[in-house]
């Protein structure tokens, strides 16, 4: 297990039945990084990742 699949997990099991549309969560996204810039380079790869899950290149 990664060190980061504690917060994964703690999402999973907090609001793990909930459910959110994509623009809820881009929202949050942009709210994080505003919170905190220095993510903002795993952000944008995360969610790019997230858009383009569907694509077979």
């Amino acid at each position: 297990m990664y060190f980061t699949d504690r917060g994964i997990e703690e999402l999973a099991s907090r609001r793990g039945e909930e459910q959110v549309s994509l623009a809820w969560l881009a929202d949050q996204l942009r709210t994080f990084v505003d919170l905190n810039p220095e993510f903002e380079v795993p952000i944008d790869r995360l969610a790019t990742w997230l858009a383009r899950l569907d694509d077979e290149d």
